[in-house]
C-alpha cells in the first residue's frame, strides 16, 4: 500500500524535524502523523521536480503544522531586550567539535518555544528572517532578535561545558 510505504520511507525524518520545533516527544509524533496524513490527502497537488521533492514537500507540511501548534499553544507576542550586549568570545571550530551531538541537541530542544523556532527555522532549514517573519507574524528585526537570544543562550551552554570540562 502507498500509505504504509510513505510511512516507512519518511515517518523517521519527519518525525526527527517535528521533534526540533516541539520539543516533545508525544507532541512530535502527533505532528509526525498529522503531516503524513496531510500528505497523504493532497497528494494529488504534489508536483515532482526532481530527487529529494517528495521529502521538501512533506516537510513543508510538517513544519507548517508544527508553527501552527506553537502558536496556537504558547505565544503571541514578541518581548525583545535589544539592550543585552553578548561580551562572552565566540568558542573556536575546534572547541565546538569536541561537544557531543547530543549535547547540541539537547541545548537546542530546550530553549524556548520561540527561540527554538526561529534556529531552527534559520539555521537548520535555511529560511530567511522575512520568510520567518511572515510565518510567525513578528518583524523581520523581530525574528532576528530572536535569533541573537538563542544563539547567546547556546552559546553560555557551550561556554560553561567546556568550563567544566577544562577542569
Amino acid at each position: 500500500m502507498a500509505e504504509e510505504e510513505l510511512y516507512k520511507r519518511y515517518a523517521a525524518r519527519v518525525y526527527t524535524l517535528c521533534r526540533r520545533y516541539s520539543g516533545d516527544d508525544d507532541e512530535a509524533m502527533d505532528l509526525m502523523q498529522e503531516a503524513l496524513i496531510q500528505a497523504l490527502e493532497k497528494i494529488h497537488t504534489f508536483n515532482y521536480s526532481g530527487k529529494g521533492s517528495l521529502y521538501g514537500w512533506i516537510s513543508r507540511i510538517a513544519i507548517n503544522k508544527a508553527l501552527n501548534q506553537i502558536k496556537r499553544q504558547r505565544w503571541r507576542t514578541v518581548h525583545i531586550d535589544f539592550r543585552s550586549h553578548d561580551n562572552i568570545p565566540d568558542p573556536t571550530e575546534g572547541e565546538i567539535e569536541s561537544i557531543p551531538q547530543e549535547k547540541l541537541i539537547e541545548w537546542i530542544s530546550r530553549l524556548p518555544d520561540m527561540r527554538r523556532t526561529v534556529f531552527n527555522l534559520y539555521c537548520i532549514d535555511g529560511y530567511s528572517h522575512k520568510e520567518i517573519a511572515e510565518m510567525l507574524g513578528i518583524s523581520e528585526k523581530g525574528s532576528a532578535g530572536v535569533l541573537a537570544k538563542a544563539r547567546k543562550q547556546l552559546k553560555d551552554n557551550i561556554q560553561q561545558y567546556l568550563k567544566e570540562q577544562s577542569t
